[in-house]
C-alpha cells in the first residue's frame, strides 16, 4: 500500500451624472439581488474610479470618490498606488512602509488578461507560482512557501500549504505583495510574504461594465460589473461582480467551468458610521484533473520526454471546488481623529473530487513502469475571523504619532475523507499511449480522514513614531496563542503554543522623494506534517531581516526600492524518503536566505505604465552549508509595460517578460549503476504582448498572446513530479463600459 498524506497529494511526492431611471432599476434589481444572497455579510469603504487619456484619446469619465481617492486603482490606468496597510494597519505610502511591498494593479490584470491568482502572482517581484497540479498550487518568495493569503487584511494560513482551484480576481481591485515575515498582522504562517487580496467596493457614483473574451482552447468568459448609490442621498450603495468561463486546455482531457459572483452593500448609517455587508463565491468544475503530475526521469536516470499535452488523467477524474467568504464590517468615528474599525469573515471552502495518481518510474525503451493509485477525496473547511482595532494620533513630546491598538480571534474546522479502491498497484500502459481509459473503481476497498480544530487568539499593537521630520520609527509586537485538537489522517493533531513576535521597522527621509528603511520582524507556524515519532514537528519559526532605499515620484505615482534581506526558517519540513506504515516521515531543516531586490511600479509619463522586479538570493541549510530548496529559483525577473501611441489615439500596446534561472531537485534516488539521480530545468523567459484599443468612449477591444516563443517548459520541480506550462496561447476580449 502507498502512503498518502493528509490531502489528496501523490504518496511519492507529496461616470459623474446621476443615473437614469432606468440604470437605477438596474442597480436596485442587481444589488437587491446580491443582498439577498449575501445577508448578512461584509462592507467596506467606497473606492475612488478615475480615467485618464491623454490628447483627443477616449476615455472613462472621471468618477470622484468618497474617502481612501488614492486607494482604488480601477479606471487609474495605473500600475502603483499611492498607499498600502497590508503591513502595518497603518495606511502609509509605500516609500514610507518599512518592508518590500509591490502592487498588482487592477489596470495591470485587465492590460495582459491576468484573471485568477496564478497568473497575476506570476507577474510580481519575487514570487514564485509552483504549479503542481492541474487545481493545485504551492507559492514560495524568499525561498520559503507562502502560505498568508488574506482578503482586506484578514484570513488563515493555508492548513496545509496549498491552494485549491483557481482563484479568479474578478472581484479584486488589487493585489498587494508584502515580501517577509508578516508577524506583526498575521502572526502565524512563513516569514515569506503575504498576499493580500482588495475587494472591488461600492462606488458613489454609478458606473458599469460588461466583458467578453474568447481565446485559444474554446475559451469563453463573460464579465458583468455593476456599481453605484442605490438611493436619492446616495448613502446606500452597492456593488455586483459576475463571471462565467469555460475552456479546454493544451492538456489532454481537461476543461474548466468556473462561475463567479460577489455582492456588496455599503450604508452610512450616520455621522461617522458606515457598515458594509457582502458575499463572494466560486465554483470550480473541472474536468481530467491531474493528481500528481508526470514522471521526470526514466529508470535509467534519464530525463522523461513527453508533448505538452501530456497528462496523467483519467477520463472521469474531476476536483470540484467551491469557495464561499461572507463579511461584515463596521467604520466608526471616535473623535479626535481615532476610529474603530471591527470586521467578520466566515469562509467555507469544499472540494470533491475522483482523482488518479500513476506513480513509478519507466523504462526509458518501453515507457513501462507506470501504476496506479486512484482515491475518491472530499473536504469542507471552514473559517472564521473577528478582527477588531483602533487607531488615531498620539500627542507626545511636542509632537503627533499615529497608534493602532488590536485583536483578533479565529478558528477553522477541517474535515477529510479519503476512499481507495483494490486496484492500488494496476500496471498502466505507457504515457505515449495512455489515453486515460481506466475502469472507475468502487472506493470501497479502504478509508482514512482528518478531522480537526485550529483556534487562534491574537493581541497587537503598533505605533509609528515621528521622532523628528526626516525619521520615523515603527515599534510593534503581536502575542498569539494558538491551539489544535483532533486527527489529521490517523495521526494526532494537537498542539498548544503561545508565541509573541516583535516588530521594529524604521525610515529615514533623505529628501523630498528618497528615504532609507530598515526592519525586523518574526513569525511562527504549528505545522501539520509528523516526524519519525508520528507527532507533528515543532512550529516553524522564522524572522525577516530587510533594509534599503526606496524612491517615490510624480506625486507619488512612481515608486521603487531596492533592498536586501535576509531571511531565517527554522525546523521546516522536509519529506525523507521513510515511512512508518503507511505515514511519510518528515524532519525539520534549518534554512537561510539571503538576496537582492529591485522594484520599480507606476507612472513614467502620462502615457507610459511600468512594473518590474529582479530577485537575486541563496538559500543554505544552515546544519550543512549546503544549497537548500534548489527547486526554488535563484534568479527572477518580472516586467510588465505598456504605452498610448499618440499616432493612433485610443491605442495602448505592451509585453510582459518572466524570466527564472535554472533549477534543479535530487531525486533521492540512484540507478543501478549508482548515480545520483537529478532532474534540472535550464533558465527560461517566456514573452507576452498586448494591444488595447478604445473604439469609442464606451466599446474597447484587447489582444494578448502569451508564451510568444512557444517555450516548453517544466511548471515546478516542487516535487518529484512535474508537467509542462502552457503553449503559445491568445485571447481577444471586447468590452463595454458606461
Amino acid at each position: 500500500m502507498i502512503p498518502i498524506s493528509n490531502q489528496p497529494t501523490p504518496p511519492s511526492t507529496r461616470l459623474r451624472t446621476r443615473p437614469s431611471p432606468s440604470a437605477q432599476a438596474v442597480q436596485l434589481a442587481l444589488v437587491a439581488l446580491a443582498w439577498g444572497t449575501a445577508a448578512p455579510a461584509g462592507w467596506a469603504q467606497t473606492s475612488s474610479v478615475a480615467a485618464s487619456a491623454s490628447g483627443a484619446q477616449p476615455s472613462l469619465r472621471e468618477v470622484h470618490i468618497k474617502e481612501a481617492p488614492d486607494t482604488a486603482t480601477e479606471g487609474t490606468g495605473a500600475y502603483s498606488v499611492r498607499s498600502a496597510s497590508t503591513a502595518t494597519r497603518l495606511d502609509l505610502s509605500l516609500r514610507d512602509t518599512p518592508q518590500s511591498v509591490s502592487v498588482i494593479t487592477r489596470s495591470q490584470m485587465d492590460d495582459f488578461g491576468l484573471r485568477n491568482a496564478n497568473e497575476v502572482l506570476e507577474m510580481a517581484t519575487g514570487i514564485n507560482v509552483e504549479r503542481i497540479e492541474t487545481d493545485r498550487t504551492y507559492y514560495s518568495a524568499r525561498g520559503f512557501d507562502v502560505t498568508n493569503f488574506q482578503v482586506d487584511g484578514l484570513g488563515l494560513p493555508f492548513t496545509n500549504g496549498g491552494q485549491d482551484g483557481d482563484l479568479d480576481t474578478a472581484i479584486y481591485d488589487r493585489v498587494e505583495v508584502l515580501r517577509g515575515a508578516n508577524g506583526l498582522m498575521s502572526s502565524t504562517g512563513n516569514p515569506s510574504a503575504t498576499i493580500n487580496f482588495v475587494r472591488k467596493r461600492p462606488t458613489s457614483e454609478f458606473q458599469a461594465r460588461t466583458g467578453l473574451t474568447l481565446g485559444s482552447w474554446n475559451q469563453r468568459r463573460v464579465d458583468a460589473d455593476v456599481a453605484g448609490p442605490l438611493n436619492e442621498a446616495g448613502t446606500v450603495r452597492g456593488r455586483l461582480v459576475l463571471a462565467d468561463e469555460n475552456k479546454n486546455s493544451y492538456l489532454d482531457r481537461y476543461s474548466l467551468h468556473k462561475q463567479v459572483f460577489s455582492g456588496l452593500i455599503e450604508a452610512d448609517l450616520g455621522a461617522g458610521t458606515r457598515v458594509t455587508t457582502g458575499v463572494g463565491y466560486q465554483k470550480n468544475s473541472p474536468q481530467g484533473s491531474m493528481w500528481g503530475a508526470l514522471p521526470l526521469f526514466n529508470s535509467d536516470g534519464s530525463a522523461t520526454q513527453y508533448p505538452v499535452s501530456t497528462s496523467t488523467a483519467a477520463t472521469w477524474s474531476y476536483w470540484d471546488t467551491s469557495d464561499t467568504r461572507q463579511f461584515v464590517e463596521l467604520n466608526q468615528a471616535l473623535g479626535q481623529g481615532w476610529s474603530l474599525k471591527a470586521a467578520f469573515n466566515h469562509r467555507v471552502l469544499r472540494s470533491e473530487g475522483n482523482l488518479f495518481y500513476a506513480y513509478g518510474t519507466p523504462n526509458a525503451s518501453t515507457g513501462l513502469g507506470l501504476f496506479s493509485y486512484p482515491s475518491y477525496f472530499r473536504s469542507a473547511e471552514k473559517q472564521n475571523v473577528l478582527d477588531v482595532y483602533a487607531s488615531g494620533p498620539l500627542a507626545l513630546a511636542g509632537r503627533q504619532h499615529e497608534l493602532v491598538l488590536g485583536g483578533s480571534s479565529a478558528r477553522s474546522d477541517m474535515r477529510q475523507l479519503s476512499l481507495y479502491g483494490n486496484d492500488i498497484g494496476t500496471a498502466l500502459p505507457a504515457l505515449s499511449q495512455w489515453t486515460g481509459q481506466y475502469t472507475m473503481p468502487s472506493f470501497d476497498a479502504s478509508s482514512n480522514q482528518a478531522d480537526f480544530v485550529i483556534r487562534r487568539q491574537s493581541l497587537y499593537a503598533t505605533a509609528r513614531w515621528n521622532v523628528s521630520d526626516r525619521l520615523k520609527l515603527i515599534t510593534g509586537a503581536n502575542v498569539t496563542q494558538i491551539e489544535s485538537t483532533g486527527q489529521n489522517y490517523g495521526v494526532a493533531h494537537r498542539y498548544n503554543q503561545t508565541k509573541a513576535s516583535p516588530y521594529l521597522g524604521g525610515t529615514y527621509a533623505l529628501d523630498a522623494q528618497h528615504s532609507l528603511y530598515a526592519s525586523y520582524a518574526g513569525i511562527f507556524n504549528p505545522q501539520t506534517q509528523v516526524g519519525a515519532n508520528l507527532q507533528p514537528l515543532a512550529p516553524v519559526q522564522g524572522r525577516n531581516l530587510e533594509g534599503g532605499i526606496k524612491g517615490e515620484w510624480l506625486d507619488k505615482r512612481l515608486n521603487a526600492s531596492a533592498s536586501v534581506f535576509r531571511t531565517q526558517q527554522k525546523n521546516t519540513a522536509e519529506a525523507t524518503s521513510t515511512y512508518v506504515g503507511n505515514t511519510l516521515v518528515y524532519r525539520g531543516v534549518d534554512a537561510t536566505s539571503t538576496g537582492v531586490e529591485l522594484d520599480v511600479a507606476g507612472r513614467i509619463r502620462p502615457d507610459w505604465e511600468l512594473s518590474a522586479g529582479y530577485t537575486h538570493m541563496r538559500i543554505r541549510d544552515d546544519q550543512t552549508g549546503a544549497a537548500a530548496r534548489t527547486y526554488v529559483p535563484r534568479q527572477t525577473l518580472r516586467l510588465a509595460s505598456t504605452v498610448r501611441v499618440p499616432q493612433v489615439p485610443g491605442l495602448k500596446v505592451g509585453a510582459n517578460l518572466r524570466w527564472q534561472g535554472d533549477i534543479w531537485r535530487d531525486q533521492g534516488v540512484t540507478t543501478a549503476s549508482g548515480q545520483a539521480i537529478v532532474t534540472r530545468q535550464p533558465a527560461y523567459a517566456l514573452l507576452g504582448l498586448m494591444a488595447r484599443y478604445d473604439i469609442n468612449r464606451q466599446w474597447s477591444a484587447t489582444l494578448n498572446i502569451n508564451n510568444l516563443t512557444d517555450r516548453k517548459y517544466i511548471n515546478s520541480l516542487y516535487w518529484a513530479q512535474g508537467y509542462y506550462g502552457a503553449p503559445r496561447n491568445v485571447n481577444v476580449g471586447l468590452q463595454w463600459q458606461y
